[in-house]
C-alpha cells in the first residue's frame, strides 16, 4: 500500500496541471455536493421554525354562515362557537388531541409608566401546549390559575417594551380597562410572519375565565367565543399526508377528515348539515407545513441531484486521466508481467491508484466545503434561513457518493491495465 501511495504521488508530481484539473473536478464535485445540501436543509428548518412561531399543527375554528339546509333551519344563518362547543370536541373526538377556547378583545392597557390599547386573549393552560408562547421570564398559566380565574397576565415582548420600557415587568400591576392584573411572565421576541390576530410580541394573555367574568363579548349572547384552536393526533397527521398525496384535484377542494370530524361533532349542536363546509370555517396549519416540507423536500432532491451529476463530471475526469496512465504506463505493465505480476497485482494496483486519487481529491473538497458554511454560518441570516446545515445523514451520504464514484472510475481503467498481453505491452514504444 505503501508503494502505491508513492506511486500516486509522482504520477501526481510528474503531471501538475493535469492533475490539479482532474483534482478540481472531484473537489468541486464533493463541495456542490455538501454546500447544495446544507442550503436545503438550512431552507427547510427555516421554514418550520417560522411556522412553528405561531404554533405546530395547529386548528383555528370560526364560526361561518351555513349554504345549506338542514333541520328545519335555513340557509345563511351565522354560526356562533361556544365553550360548549370546545367541550364537545375535547369529548367527542378521537382526532383531536388537544382542545382551547379563546376570547379576544381590544383593551385598554395601563402601567405604572406607559399605557397602550392591546389586543387581550383569554386561554386556558392547554392552549400553552398548542401554540407557541415561550416564555423568557416568569411562568407559564398554571391549572389553579383558570380554575380561581386569578388576575394574572402574561405579555408579549413589545408589548412588555411599550408598558414598562427596559424596567422589570415580573411582579408588576397592569389595570385591563382600569381592573389590577399581575404580570407573571414575559414571552419572547417571536419572529412570527404569519397570525390570525395580530403577531404574539403585541398581546397580552389571560386566564380564559377571568377574560369571560371581566370582559366578556359584548357582541354576542353569553359562552360565545372568538374562536377554537385544536391539535390533532399525530396519526391523523400521517392521514393528511396520504390525502395530500394522492390528491387529484385543487387543494381547497378537498375535503380534509379532520374538518369532516369537526363539522361532524357540532352539527349537531348548531342544527347544520355536516357536509356544509361553510358552515365552520377553519385555517389548519398542519397542511401548510406539509406543503412546505413537500416543497423544500423536492428543493433538496434537486439540489442533490445536482452536486451527484457535477460529482460524476469530476470522476469521469479522473477515469479519463487512469486511461492515459494506463497507455503511457503500457511497457511498464509489460515489464511487471514478464517479472511474475499476475494480473489481479496490476488491476489492484491501477485500481488503488484511481481511488486514492478520488478520495483526497474528495477530502479536500469536503474540508473546503466545511470551510465555506462555516463563513456563510458567521453571516446574518435571513428569514426563513438557518444557515448551512450539514446533518451527520448529508455527510454520510456524500461520503458514499464519493466512494462509489470513485470505485466506478477506477474500476475500468484498472481492468484495462490488467487484461493487456504482457507480450504486445513489452512491443509497445509509446508512439
Amino acid at each position: 500500500m505503501r508503494e502505491v501511495f508513492v506511486q500516486v504521488f509522482q504520477n501526481l508530481r510528474a503531471n501538475k496541471l493535469r492533475s490539479f484539473l482532474t483534482m478540481f473536478g472531484i473537489l468541486w464535485g464533493i463541495i456542490s455536493v455538501v454546500v447544495l445540501g446544507a442550503t436545503g436543509e438550512g431552507f427547510q428548518r427555516g421554514n418550520t421554525a417560522v411556522l412553528e412561531e405561531l404554533g405546530k399543527n395547529v386548528g383555528i375554528l370560526w364560526g361561518g354562515r351555513t349554504s345549506m339546509q338542514a333541520g328545519g333551519e335555513r340557509a345563511g344563518r351565522v354560526i356562533q362557537l361556544t365553550v360548549g362547543d370546545a367541550r364537545a370536541l375535547a369529548a367527542e373526538s378521537s382526532m383531536i388531541a388537544v382542545v382551547s377556547p379563546e376570547l379576544q378583545r381590544n383593551l385598554s392597557v395601563r402601567s405604572a409608566f406607559n399605557s397602550a390599547s392591546l389586543n387581550t386573549h383569554g386561554i386556558e393552560p392547554q392552549y400553552q401546549a398548542i401554540r407557541t408562547i415561550d416564555i423568557e421570564r416568569g411562568r407559564m398559566f398554571r391549572f389553579t390559575d383558570e380554575e380561581s380565574s386569578l388576575r394574572v397576565a402574561i405579555v408579549g415582548a413589545d408589548a412588555t417594551a411599550q408598558l414598562f420600557g427596559t424596567r422589570e415587568s415580573i411582579g408588576q400591576t397592569i389595570y385591563l380597562n382600569g381592573l389590577p392584573y399581575t404580570v407573571i411572565g414575559k414571552i419572547r421576541k417571536k419572529d412570527q410572519d404569519s397570525n390570525y390576530s395580530g403577531p404574539d410580541n403585541d398581546k397580552v394573555f389571560v386566564p380564559f375565565s377571568a377574560m369571560a367574568r371581566d370582559f366578556p363579548r359584548t357582541d354576542a349572547e353569553a359562552g360565545v367565543v372568538s374562536n377554537i384552536i385544536v391539535t390533532p393526533q399525530p396519526w391523523v397527521i400521517a392521514q393528511l399526508t396520504d390525502v395530500l398525496n394522492s390528491r387529484t384535484g385543487r387543494i381547497e377542494d378537498i375535503d380534509w377528515p379532520l374538518e369532516r370530524e369537526i363539522r361532524r361533532v357540532l352539527a349537531p349542536r348548531h342544527r347544520f348539515d355536516p357536509t356544509d363546509r361553510n358552515a365552520i370555517a377553519m385555517w389548519d396549519t398542519t397542511l401548510q407545513t406539509l406543503m412546505f416540507g413537500r416543497m423544500i423536500e423536492h428543493m433538496k432532491w434537486f439540489f442533490t441531484i445536482v452536486g451527484v451529476v457535477t460529482l460524476s463530471l469530476g470522476g469521469l475526469g479522473v477515469m479519463n486521466i487512469m486511461l492515459v496512465a494506463v497507455r503511457e504506463r503500457t511497457r511498464e505493465i509489460g515489464v511487471r508481467k514478464a517479472l511474475g505480476a499476475t494480473t489481479g497485482n496490476v488491476q489492484r494496483q491501477f485500481f488503488l491508484e484511481g481511488f486514492i486519487l478520488t478520495m483526497l481529491s474528495g477530502s479536500i473538497g469536503f474540508v473546503v466545503a466545511l470551510g465555506l458554511c462555516s463563513l456563510v454560518n458567521m453571516l446574518p441570516m435571513p428569514t426563513r434561513f438557518s444557515g448551512m446545515v450539514i446533518t451527520p445523514a448529508a455527510g454520510l451520504a456524500a461520503v458514499l457518493a464519493l466512494t462509489f464514484i470513485g470505485v466506478i472510475t477506477s474500476t475500468y481503467p484498472a481492468r484495462r491495465a490488467a487484461l493487456l498481453p504482457p507480450v504486445e505491452a513489452l512491443r509497445y514504444e509509446g508512439h
